[in-house]
């Protein structure tokens, strides 16, 4: 999707003099674009993409942070930028891919460059080759951001995007084997897409995978129109729908075993890591992650099921529902008021 110009206008929204939005875990400034730093821009790149995606934002003045915008030179340098080149530079400097978009935006007679780097579907974003001015990449290293600072991943978050990625693979298991348990495996055949073959031709049932089947188009032999460049597969004979397979919600068994701290009890397990971390500040790292709408550091503790539903249904909290951390939690804003200090 195109880049939102009215969400980059409130990030440069002012509160006085200044901006009101601080850099964070979703938004770095930079005063001027140039090429030659193109190696620090690329780090932010992984970095962003490791974690949850997020903006950089060029024509912001540093110390104070003032909106000056782009002068003449940076922003003939910006709308210079050929996609194809730096995804080609991103290609070959980490894997896998970094999506990435770009737009100029015009905000209060003044122009910013703004880059738009999405969530990696697949994590971790690697680096291949040493890179950029003093190699600020260097091979092999995975780059995470962590409040307002890009950073080498520790190895909390390390071992969450590998938790994550086993436990997608086996859902993608499970998934298919329900499917083929569905159907029954004698009736159920599998399409390989790399090998462009379908195992088990006498099958009646074809399995597919519902991103790959929401891009193919079924064309009724003899009843269709040939349109080039569109993926379809030839059917022969008639679809036979079948239910989908039951959506099994997932629900969370024994959440204070996963998340065993309360606030205060979290709060004070930052403070024994780190004395000089006020409960303010604590309380301020929170909100600028949103550490409170990640599952891999806290739940909502819901007092009753209509508490529970309301939320999925309207996103609506009551204001006395609390949320409970785990140690993850704690280690990961430990690290960013560190990194913020």
């Amino acid at each position: 999707m195109p880049i939102d110009e009215k969400y980059i206008e409130e990030l440069l929204r002012l509160k006085g003099k200044y901006l009101y939005h601080r850099e964070g875990q979703e938004l770095e400034f930079k005063e001027q674009y140039n090429f030659g730093g193109l190696g620090d821009y690329f780090r932010d790149f992984a970095a962003f993409s490791n974690n949850k995606g997020g903006y950089m934002i060029f024509g912001v003045q540093d110390s104070p942070r003032i909106p000056s915008g782009l002068n003449a030179a940076s922003l003939d340098q910006f709308n210079k930028i050929d996609p194809e080149k730096i995804t080609g530079f991103l290609l070959e400097i980490f894997s896998p891919d970094i999506l990435w978009e770009q737009a100029v935006v015009e905000h209060d007679g003044k122009s910013f460059g703004v880059f738009k780097i999405h969530e990696a579907a697949v994590k971790p974003i690697i680096a291949k080759k040493d890179e950029g001015r003093d190699q600020i990449i260097k091979n092999g290293e995975i780059y995470y951001r962590y409040g307002g600072r890009t950073q080498k991943i520790l190895y909390a978050e390390l071992e969450n995007i590998i938790n994550k990625k086993v436990e997608q693979n086996n859902n993608q298991w499970l998934d298919l084997m329900s499917k083929i348990g569905h159907a029954g495996p004698q009736n159920a055949a599998i399409l390989d897409t790399e090998k462009a073959l379908i195992e088990k031709g006498d099958a009646r049932i074809l399995v597919l995978d519902e991103e790959l089947a929401g891009k193919l188009k079924f064309i009724k032999e003899g009843q269709f129109k040939e349109k080039e460049g569109a993926a379809t597969l030839k059917l022969i004979g008639d679809i036979v729908p079948i239910d989908k397979v039951e959506v099994i919600k997932r629900v969370k068994e024994n959440l204070v075993k996963k998340y065993p701290l309360a606030a205060m009890e979290m709060v004070q397990e930052v403070k024994s890591q780190l004395p000089s971390a006020t409960p303010n500040i604590i309380w301020q790292t929170i909100k600028e992650n949103d550490i409170k709408n990640d599952l891999t550091y806290s739940a909502y503790n819901f007092r009753n099921k209509k508490q529970e539903d309301n939320f999925l249904k309207t996103g609506g909290l009551l204001t006395v529902t609390p949320s409970i951390y785990n140690h993850q939690a704690v280690d990961f804003i430990v690290n960013i008021i560190k990194a913020n200090a």
